[in-house]
């Protein structure tokens, strides 16, 4: 699925810069890429911004949307 250089990479970014590509929020949520892809293009991922033709995840987004996940799943 991801390898410790994607991961590293998330850790790096989340230190320095607080967006990440979609390969490195993955990595940092820990789900593939495609199923991220999957849930930005359904509409019920993390909220995502678009750089010119770049996606890029906040870290801030991430969390809230981790947590809010969780919190819905609990709840089933």
């Amino acid at each position: 699925m991801h390898d410790d250089s994607d991961i590293d990479r998330a850790g790096r970014a989340k230190r320095g810069s607080p967006f990440l590509t979609t390969d490195q929020a993955a990595a940092y949520l820990k789900i593939s890429p495609k199923s991220l892809k999957r849930l930005r293009r359904d509409g019920k991922g993390p909220a995502f911004r678009r750089h010119t033709r770049m996606v890029q995840y906040h870290i801030d987004d991430l969390d809230a949307w981790s947590r809010d996940s969780g919190a819905r799943d609990s709840r089933s």
